[in-house]
């Protein structure tokens, strides 16, 4: 995608609208079904100065510029959350706990090894959008109850949010849709209930993340471009809460399939020998 913008002559000034405009696409999109992340990669990837950390710099970026979308995506379902059982609350635990973990990874691996798998981790994301109907079908409308469920399950569900978490905070595209399948076996109510606590939970696991790059930027590591992440969050913000304005009126299938057949591209482009 670098090649194909310098192809195109692309300056800092456009690509700083590009990356506006892709930023308030990516909130509305997360606040549909979360996956953000696969629009806002690639861009910033492109646009940013050319180095080893070129790629870990892009995703640190685009996690702490997205994370106030999420926010306000948080608030714009918080009525949605009344009526969740208490239990639920202790998923946000295995959230924390992966996030950290994962955005760990990114701090301490070498750069090389996240460039090893960013065309995985895409291509990962893509065929979660891809399986969608599947996936909604897991989360289907069921009875919400107050009591918990039984403690196997309950585990499991702890157990995979970790991982998703995890997953999230070393990368993150494709996280919402894996929730609103897990969170779904729970029987924690209808879609839109569902969706309200996975954007609480994607919140949580964001801003586990983007707490620890600012951490280790403060501490020197550089790993985020500050003004592009500004740019983003307003952008990312706005979308946010259009999407929510829109997420239930407007089915979000075409959101979907628009993501997933970018997000194929993209994986097939950083598969390509470079």
């Amino acid at each position: 995608m670098t090649d194909f913008l310098a192809a195109l002559s692309v300056g800092p000034a456009a690509g700083l609208l590009a990356l506006a405009g892709v930023s308030f696409l990516a909130g509305a999109v997360n606040a549909f079904a979360g996956g953000g992340t696969i629009l806002t990669f690639p861009i910033l990837a492109a646009i940013l100065p050319a180095g080893p950390a070129r790629l870990v710099t892009a995703n640190a970026t685009s996690t702490i510029g997205l994370w106030p979308g999420t926010v306000a995506a948080a608030w714009a379902y918080r009525g949605e959350l009344v009526g969740q059982p208490p239990w639920a609350v202790w998923l946000m635990l295995p959230s924390l706990l992966g996030a950290l973990l994962g955005s760990t990874l990114v701090l301490v691996l070498p750069p090389s090894w996240f460039d090893a798998c960013v065309p995985w981790l895409i291509l990962t994301a893509a065929v979660a959008f891809a399986l969608q109907p599947q996936l909604a079908r897991l989360a289907a409308p069921t009875p919400a109850g107050g009591d918990a469920p039984p403690l196997s399950r309950l585990i499991l569900a702890c157990l995979l949010q970790f991982g998703v978490a995890v997953y999230g905070g070393y990368f993150g595209a494709g996280i919402g849709i894996i929730m609103l399948a897990a969170l779904g076996v729970l029987g924690l109510g209808d879609i839109h209930r569902l969706n309200a606590l996975k954007n609480l939970l994607a919140m949580t696991i964001n801003g586990a993340a983007a707490g620890l790059f600012v951490a280790g930027s403060v501490l020197g590591s550089h790993l985020v471009s500050w003004p592009h992440a500004a740019i983003m969050a307003v952008a990312g913000v706005l979308g946010s809460s259009a999407g929510s304005h829109v997420a239930r009126r407007l089915p979000a299938r075409i959101v979907r399939r628009g993501v997933a057949l970018i997000g194929f591209a993209l994986a097939a482009y950083y598969f390509l020998p470079r």
